[in-house]
C-alpha cells in the first residue's frame, strides 16, 4: 500500500468551534460536519475516534443529557466496529496476495 496516497478532509479548528458553539446553544451541527466531510473525502476512522471522543469530553463538561451522551457513545462504538472490519479485511487481503 505504499505510494497510494488519501486525500483527507478533517474539519478545522474554526469549523470545529462553529459546531461545538451551535451544540452549546443546543443547535443541530450534524449537518455542518456532514457537509464539510462528504466533499468527496474521507476521514479516517482513527481520526473520527478521536473527535467522537473529544465531543464526549466536551459534552460531559457541559452538561449535557445523559441520552445526548449515549447517543454519541454509540457512534463510537459503531466507529471501534468499522475499524475492526477494515483491520481485518486487510489482514485477510494481505494473506490473499
Amino acid at each position: 500500500m505504499s505510494g497510494v496516497k488519501r486525500k483527507r478532509n478533517v474539519l478545522n479548528v474554526k469549523q470545529k468551534l462553529e459546531i461545538l458553539q451551535k451544540l452549546d446553544n443546543r443547535e443541530s451541527a450534524s449537518t455542518d460536519a456532514e457537509n464539510v466531510l462528504n466533499e468527496g473525502n474521507t476521514i479516517s476512522h482513527s481520526a473520527a475516534l478521536q473527535s467522537v471522543e473529544t465531543l464526549l469530553d466536551y459534552m460531559g463538561q457541559r452538561g449535557f443529557d445523559y441520552g445526548d451522551i449515549t447517543a454519541v457513545r454509540k457512534i463510537r462504538v459503531d466507529i471501534q466496529e468499522m475499524n475492526k472490519q477494515q483491520k481485518q479485511r486487510r489482514i485477510t487481503n494481505f494473506f490473499k496476495q
